[in-house]
């Protein structure tokens, strides 16, 4: 028995490929053992649920640890085999995944913005810019209970701002802030589940990657979606942050102040003061905002004037930490935000926005050379073929399981429920939310959501909210609900990056643990933008007049 089962352990395909081998056999005698009737109704049954079949085998298959996108593309070709054989799905069929892959994924515009911005988050982590900004918001918060905690947050979110990178969020706020939170006394728990939290925003503020993916999937507005999705996102960290300044007030013993050599910052690195330059600039910016205002001066040559010289005010009064640590990153953020809100770059333009305004922090802050971006290039490159590859492999998964029947069964399933709009609403976040504990949030986007998201917009939900405004609303539930994919076990891909690069004395314990209250508080948030949907619609109907 012992040598049986060290040959089994030493050869686990080959027993699984075995023990395969073994069930069709069985089944296969089996089948053979009945009437023709038996078999006719058992052939009919087969092809109606060969759909199920399809999506319980890709559930399987997800625990083996195989890559996601050879378990999609696989499967799309064995249960089309399997349906040229059943006389449900026609061979020809396969060449239609050649259109939907060049139309879907090389042809596709929107997601030509992947690209810059996976790049200008893997810059971001190997240039330092993050590094000089949590200094400078510890600095400035260094009055504050939990100011550490608060700063990583903050960080965190401006972070996820300028990213939509989950894993470059993560893992740089975990080298960079667990290190500092241990050394001063920090709580495990605590330190963990700020980094982890405030790093998945990145999913949901925009520029986000999740929201592009699922604007070109429901055929939707890309800049809508980023406009629908920040207000959400900066409830979310605000709960964040009241969260955590409440529980280090009530228990100093878990997050300690700042030690005082990290106080001791000459006043004149944050603040340069007034001066003549300081002054006549301000005063230039407010004239230009009064005279805009009361219609002195064009709307059009006021903003620009205030900014003009309003910038340069700041820029003036600041000290050399703000200016070197604080401003250039908010700068790249207003370069982002601002060219998709005012009209002159598409998202997709937006992404080589950020990627260029990156490169130039960095080369300004003399850490950019040949090698590191040769790095950055190579880790984004890897990056984006595993998004593009997991794009193609579940587009043609999604092709065989829609040929299958495979929409007519679920919608069957639902509408025969008997379930109203609120209760079917209720039953996909509930689903959703189970999903994430085993579902990555792309694979949860483009496999379930092509699904669902059409059956939620044909729905009535009364004077709560207008037709048309009804599938961003539940974009963003979804959205909001993904958010949690990153931190639930198993599959939680933020607490496998905090865990990878943590020290060896933080448990995988202390890290569940941690991760508890920011899930609760980001199902707060859900249900707050479910009972108000006006939370996520009113900035992208004031931006776009929609």
């Amino acid at each position: 028995m012992d040598a049986i089962l060290r040959t089994v352990s030493r050869n686990t395909g080959v027993t699984v490929g075995v023990i395969l081998l073994v069930a069709v056999g069985i089944g296969y005698t089996a089948i053979l053992g009945m009437s023709p009737e038996e078999q006719e109704a058992l052939l009919y049954t087969v092809q109606d649920f060969l759909p199920i079949f399809m999506f319980l085998t890709l559930a399987v298959l997800l625990f083996s640890g195989f890559p996601v996108a050879f378990i999609l593309g696989g499967i799309a070709f064995l249960f089309g085999l399997i349906g040229y054989f059943l006389d449900v799905f026609s061979l020809i069929e396969f060449f239609n995944f050649m259109p939907r892959i060049w139309f879907q994924g090389a042809e596709n515009l929107v997601l030509v913005a992947i690209p810059g911005f996976v790049f200008m988050g893997v810059m971001m982590e190997r240039g330092g810019i993050a590094e000089d900004l949590l200094y400078c918001v510890q600095v400035l918060l260094k009055g504050v209970a939990g100011s550490l905690a608060i700063a990583v947050t903050i960080m965190g979110t401006i972070l996820a701002a300028m990213t939509g990178i989950i894993g470059a969020s993560v893992t740089m706020m975990t080298a960079l802030a667990l290190p500092t939170m241990l050394r001063q006394g920090y709580s495990h728990s605590l330190s963990c589940g700020c980094i982890a939290a405030s790093g998945t925003l990145g999913i949901l503020i925009p520029p986000s990657i999740m929201l592009i993916i699922m604007a070109d999937l429901m055929a939707v507005s890309v800049g809508s979606m980023f406009m629908a999705a920040l207000v959400p996102g900066l409830v979310l960290a605000a709960l964040y942050l009241i969260f955590v300044g409440v529980y280090a007030r009530l228990r100093p013993e878990v997050a300690p102040p700042l030690p005082p050599e990290l106080l001791n910052v000459p006043k004149g690195e944050l603040m340069h003061g007034f001066d003549g330059k300081v002054t006549a600039c301000g005063l230039a910016a407010v004239t230009a905002a009064v005279g805009g205002w009361i219609g002195v001066i064009p709307t059009v040559w006021a903003t620009w004037l205030a900014i003009g010289f309003g910038f340069p005010a700041l820029f003036l009064f600041a000290g050399p930490l703000i200016r070197k640590a604080f401003i250039p990153p908010v700068v790249l953020i207003g370069m982002i935000k601002g060219s998709i809100l005012f009209g002159v770059a598409t998202p997709s333009e937006a992404g080589a926005v950020g990627a260029f305004g990156v490169l130039l922090l960095t080369m300004f802050a003399g850490r950019l050379n040949f090698n590191m971006l040769q790095g950055v290039c190579h880790s984004a490159a890897r990056t984006i073929a595993m998004i593009f590859f997991i794009i193609i492999s579940a587009t043609c998964f999604a092709y065989v399981y829609r040929s299958l029947g495979g929409d007519d069964i679920v919608h069957y399933l639902v509408t025969s429920a008997g379930v109203d709009s609120w209760e079917l609403l209720i039953l996909l976040m509930v689903m959703t939310f189970f999903l994430g504990f085993f579902l990555d949030f792309i694979e949860i986007t483009l496999i379930v959501l092509p699904v669902f998201a059409p059956l939620v917009a044909s729905m009535d939900f009364g004077d709560h909210i207008a037709t048309r405004d009804i599938i961003y609303w539940f974009l963003i539930l979804m959205a909001i609900n993904l958010q949690t994919s990153f931190l639930t076990p198993p599959f939680g891909f933020a607490l496998f990056y905090l865990k990878g690069i943590a020290p060896k004395e933080i448990k995988i314990q202390e890290i569940y643990k941690g991760i508890i209250p920011f899930v609760l508080l980001q199902l707060t948030g859900l249900i707050l933008v479910m009972w108000k949907p006006n939370i996520a619609l009113w900035l992208m109907k004031a931006v776009y007049d929609y």
